[in-house]
């Protein structure tokens, strides 16, 4: 083997633990798994729950649901399992037939920010 080949090789190996250390270190929390799932059709639920693939940072964490006409349908607040960082959820009053859109913001353990939204509908 030549030698510029060698340290290419070498080298190469490097970038590539490098960028998967990196990736590691500035890791961005995002669902893993919701409850209701999106766009499934439901029994009205009593909660809505989000495991994370990160720990969530709990006072700059939220979850809201909001109804066709935009109003916040949780009087609670969302909450950070203390025991699970990865398990967000929020309480939820009787809900009516319709469709809703859950509003989330994760902020990881790292400072990290993602935010997303789905639908789900109750029967």
């Amino acid at each position: 083997m030549n030698t510029s080949l060698t340290i290419m090789t070498k080298h190469g190996g490097l970038a590539a633990l490098l960028l998967a250390t990196a990736q590691l270190a500035f890791a961005h929390a995002h669902p893993a798994q919701q409850t209701p799932a999106p766009d499934a059709t439901v029994e009205a639920p009593h909660e809505v729950a989000i495991d994370f693939t990160e720990g969530l940072e709990p006072a700059f964490s939220t979850l809201t649901v909001i109804d066709a006409a935009g109003k916040q349908v949780n009087s609670a607040k969302s909450a950070v399992d203390a025991n699970n960082k990865k398990h967000m959820s929020v309480a939820l009053g009787d809900l009516k037939t319709g469709a809703y859109q859950v509003e989330w913001t994760a902020v990881a353990d790292d400072g990290h920010r993602t935010q997303g939204h789905y639908l789900f509908n109750v029967k």
